[in-house]
């Protein structure tokens, strides 16, 4: 196949590897040498404190529904039947999730494969693919304040990383110099203050005006973040960063039965997809929890200063368009 070379805004959509010119070829190979110290780092960083690394779910009846979140823009779910039972492919592997922190995982991280077929129209934002990687991981019984001083201590120490084992491929991509590792605690925004800062637009936005990663706090979502039920404000979190936007989102879960159910019902989401998850939660089997997805793709991207997320995978998936690989 041959992709006709697009601009959308800032961005060029990538080409397959079988078209691309020399000098475009080194610049591949120098962000794939990126991506790999941030799978090194991340996974290393997570083992040595205890995380077990399990293998990702492909097919499976339950996965994230992907609703109410209003970042979500999925143009079609992939099923299919696989003995005589309908299965879908991953779309997060939250539920999984919940369900292994709950049993034999206490501390765990999957690098879990993701496929969203979202919106032709996301090809213009640079930022979206239909197929991509999650880092997701869980805690059981930790909190948001967990969460965000693990990983607040684990990306400046990824930046540290990346600037000492791949000093030649940051500064061929012009990273190097830009590339610093930020002072933490990070800056935390509620969602809130940021739709009466910059209306609707707040999540692309803000990523426009940052210089360090910040958190985004209270951003209404799935059944599974926790909502507190005296003041409806969600105890979860998205980590944004400069010019990129979101590279993280997570939360505090939910593990009460009458809640889950409640919020399932408020928000039209069918709860015989959720078979499992509910008896746990009804018999007091699910355990409190708090964990995070990171895009892979997302985060290299930006420690590379990538000029569209598509050029950190090897075969690019571009909303809208099918490449022969």
């Amino acid at each position: 196949m041959t992709v006709t070379v697009e601009t959308t805004g800032a961005f060029e959509i990538p080409k397959p590897l079988n078209e691309l010119s020399e000098s475009e070829i080194v610049r591949k190979a120098h962000i794939g040498r990126v991506s790999t110290e941030v799978l090194r780092y991340l996974t290393d960083a997570l083992t040595g404190r205890g995380f077990t690394w399990l293998l990702p779910v492909i097919f499976s009846k339950s996965t994230d529904p992907l609703w109410p979140d209003p970042g979500a823009s999925i143009e079609k779910r992939v099923e299919t039947e696989i003995y005589g039972e309908t299965v879908r492919t991953t779309l997060s592997m939250i539920i999984h999730k919940l369900v292994a922190s709950s049993t034999a995982y206490p501390r765990f991280f999957v690098l879990s494969p993701n496929v969203r077929i979202e919106k032709r129209e996301r090809k213009a934002t640079g930022w979206h693919t239909y197929e991509f990687t999650q880092l997701d991981f869980e805690i059981r019984g930790a909190g948001s304040k967990d969460v965000k001083r693990l990983f607040e201590a684990v990306i400046a120490g990824l930046i540290r990383h990346a600037k000492k084992q791949a000093r030649r491929d940051l500064t061929y991509l012009g990273r190097y110099g830009s590339l610093k590792a930020p002072v933490t605690p990070f800056k935390a925004h509620d969602r809130e203050d940021l739709m009466a800062k910059y209306g609707a637009e707040w999540e692309t936005r803000l990523p426009q005006e940052i210089r360090e990663p910040v958190w985004v706090t209270n951003i209404p979502r799935e059944f599974y973040d926790f909502e507190d039920p005296a003041t409806g404000r969600w105890d979860n979190y998205d980590l944004f960063v400069p010019k990129y936007g979101e590279v993280l989102s997570g939360a505090r879960r939910e593990w009460e039965y009458g809640r889950i159910t409640a919020k399932m019902e408020r928000d039209g989401v069918k709860k015989e997809s959720y078979t499992l998850l509910l008896r746990m939660a009804k018999e007091g089997k699910l355990k409190p929890s708090a964990g995070a997805g990171i895009g892979v793709e997302r985060l290299t991207a930006w420690l590379a200063g990538a000029k569209h997320i598509g050029e950190v995978q090897a075969f690019p998936k571009v909303p809208g368009v099918v490449y022969d690989l």
